[in-house]
């Protein structure tokens, strides 16, 4: 008698696909997802179709996390490269034949119009995490100063659009792939010891340094503006420095346990700038308030905790690099969104992951999640 062989569940099929991934970072991811989707009902439910458009954009985004996380490390390491290349001769093409909107030219028309300083954070961690696995056993000081110029070239043309915001992005990420290199302090604290007394300098010296007409050569006006007015956004309470006063106020007026959802009175009553984009935050810690605030936060915290603990135990140098600076890239956008929403950090534009509407941010999250993810799978799937 032949032998019945039993089909297997739909279930059993999907299973080796799911095997092996990290469940503590696909439970901060969710945790996340959600904060953002409930706030962004809150916020922009009067505000055309922002909430679907925001769950669309997170849908497309988990799909591609889904799908960068089926790649091996081996593979990613050879698209580092090719993806570095592509990403600065788009950023030429953009110096070339770039679209200006709002007196930036960002904007690349190939038939779908691409933003290829998004690419760039990815694409950069990925180069250099490759550079210095090709030169593993063997770094020498002049190593770091080629990743230093692989760095500088696209950060430049970046800066050039202009776009401070994604320049700061795309040299952290770079940054912190060269520090976990194994970068000397030596040479990393000259520069911050510059840094600080720079800023020192000008707190000490603001009305000299922000008064009208002086130029501060390597920044724009507009550049330049934003860090005046966050040193004294009371200057100008109804102009430049409107957004900062109203962020404030909204963070402040939410108090212990915030105003309720959907009873944000200075996000309803449209006194917070862009409060579905680089503003949310505010919104949320309205609302929200400080328990709230403190919530996001350690949801980040988790998640951050999480990618540095996939950091440390991949197997390889790439792997680590690339792990690491993925994370702490999550931090610098969550640190710098949250900063200047609360008058700490200029106002630069950089939306708060998972929360901020924006379909490009959201993929760009995506795929470096993916990356974070596909990292600690192949981990996870060579121990089984």
């Amino acid at each position: 008698m032949a032998a019945v062989i039993e089909k297997p569940r739909l279930l059993q099929r999907l299973a080796p696909v799911f095997r092996g991934f990290d469940g503590p970072l696909a439970l901060a991811i969710v945790i996340l997802a959600c904060i953002g989707l409930v706030t962004m009902y809150s916020v922009g439910f009067d505000h055309g179709t922002r909430f679907s458009s925001h769950g669309r954009n997170m849908v497309v985004a988990a799909l591609v996390l889904f799908l960068v996380a089926q790649v091996p490390p081996q593979r990613l390491m050879s698209l580092a490269l090719p993806m570095y290349l592509i990403a600065v001769l788009l950023l030429f093409g953009v110096e070339l034949f770039g679209i200006e909107r709002k007196g930036s030219q960002r904007w690349l028309d190939l038939g779908v119009v691409i933003q290829p300083s998004e690419l760039m954070k990815i694409a950069m961690p990925l180069m250099l995490a490759w550079w210095f696995q090709q030169r593993e056993g063997q770094l020498k000081p002049l190593d770091f100063g080629v990743a230093l110029v692989l760095l500088a070239l696209p950060a430049a043309l970046i800066l050039k659009q202009p776009d401070l915001g994604t320049t700061l992005l795309v040299l952290a990420s770079g940054l912190f792939v060269i520090f976990f290199a194994g970068l000397s302090w030596k040479l990393i604290l000259p520069p911050l010891v510059i840094a600080v007394a720079g800023v020192v300098t000008l707190i000490a010296m603001e009305d000299r340094w922000c008064a009208p007409g002086v130029d501060w050569k390597i920044l724009h006006e507009y550049q330049k503006t934003r860090v005046c007015t966050l040193l004294d956004p009371f200057q100008d309470p109804l102009g430049k420095g409107f957004h900062i006063i109203q962020g404030m106020i909204a963070i402040g007026s939410g108090g212990v346990w915030g105003k309720g959802f959907m009873q944000g009175t200075q996000t309803h009553l449209e006194f917070i700038p862009e409060r579905t984009t680089d503003f949310i935050y505010a919104a949320f810690a309205e609302e929200f308030g400080l328990v709230g605030a403190v919530v996001l936060m350690l949801a980040f915290v988790f998640l951050i905790l999480r990618g540095l603990a996939i950091a440390l135990d991949a197997p390889t140098l790439f792997t680590r690099l690339l792990a690491g600076a993925m994370t702490l890239n999550i931090f610098v956008y969550a640190f710098v969104n949250m900063g200047m929403v609360s008058g700490i950090l200029p106002v630069v534009g950089v939306p708060l992951p998972f929360v901020s509407y924006g379909g490009t941010a959201m993929v760009t999250l995506g795929v470096g999640l993916g990356i974070l993810m596909a990292i600690g799978r192949s981990k996870r799937l060579m121990q089984t």
